[in-house]
């Protein structure tokens, strides 16, 4: 497995990136000379993700499809998760958080219930019924907006291994040091400009403009799609 990461000058900075676009242009050039590919096919994680894929995809001059994964929320948070499922239905759980938190098995099968529902919503409104690409033989390059746990990554992974590629390369603007050594077992490559091995990650803390994207936000992000 291969880790293409780490400019030590960006390593600790805040704000290395204006946004999400100014973030896919850089990771798009950083692929293009690190990893020179032919024909790939890039698949980006609603919804951060979408506008740092649609920049990537632009530079390599790749079509750009979606990888909806959808984290499995601990109940009573809004943001942690101690899981993912992935756009075929599969799920992945983070069994040592799982027997810390204590859930019990009616809880796991409530909370991926509710993450599956809401996967198959996201791919009916975001893919309009089209077929997911083929990945087959293909390079296929995973994109977010940044790593924290790196486990909905890991799930995506996954998903996409099944379909045997002929390369997978996980391309990131920001990630912290723990997510970055985890995903960097099992992608083929890693590209990541930005490693932060801080106490504390927030994929955020990479960004001068952050804020959550709408769904309203990412169909006009996948609408300029060529």
């Amino acid at each position: 497995m291969g880790d293409i990461t780490d400019n030590p000058r960006l390593r600790e900075r805040t704000f290395v990136f204006e946004d999400r676009h100014d973030a896919g242009r850089q990771l798009g050039a950083l692929v293009q000379t690190l990893l020179p590919v032919r024909d790939p096919l890039v698949l980006a994680i609603p919804a951060g993700g979408v506008p740092v894929g649609r920049e990537v995809a632009a530079a390599l001059g790749a079509p750009l499809s979606l990888a909806v994964v959808r984290k499995i929320r601990i109940p009573g948070s809004t943001e942690s998760g101690f899981g993912a499922v992935t756009w075929d239905g599969q799920v992945l759980i983070n069994e040592p958080l799982r027997a810390a938190l204590g859930l019990s098995a009616a809880e796991v099968d409530a909370a991926v219930a509710e993450t599956r529902a809401n996967v198959s919503e996201r791919i009916a409104l975001f893919t309009k019924g089209m077929p997911a690409p083929v990945m087959e033989g293909k390079i296929v390059i995973l994109t977010d907006d940044g790593l924290a746990s790196g486990f909905t990554m890991l799930a995506a992974i996954q998903g996409v291994s099944r379909r045997n590629p002929a390369r997978l390369i996980v391309a990131v603007p920001t990630a912290s040091a723990s997510s970055a050594a985890l995903v960097s077992r099992h992608a083929d490559h890693l590209v990541c400009p930005n490693i932060r091995s801080g106490r504390t990650f927030a994929v955020a803390d990479a960004y001068r403009e952050w804020y959550d994207l709408d769904d309203r936000e990412v169909l006009e992000e996948l609408a300029g799609v060529p």
